[in-house]
């Protein structure tokens, strides 16, 4: 498990999967978003603006991410 340390309160799910190299390009985040690949805390997410908070926990593509 990958952890990815806040410096705000939030981070928006597409900017997290660019940051994390997880999605090539801002529009690669919002395709998989859409297709249901991101899991948040055992349910899947669609929205791609959702604020990720610490504690949240990531699962794209095998990788599991904590946000600390």
């Amino acid at each position: 498990m990958r952890e990815f340390t806040l410096t705000e309160d939030y981070i928006e799910l597409l900017k997290l999967l660019k940051l994390l190299r997880i999605a090539q390009t801002g529009g690669h985040a919002k395709i998989i978003v859409e297709n249901g690949e991101v899991i948040r805390n055992g349910e899947p997410e669609y929205r791609k603006r959702a604020k990720l908070i610490k504690g949240d926990v990531i699962e794209v593509s095998g990788d599991q991410i904590k946000i600390v």
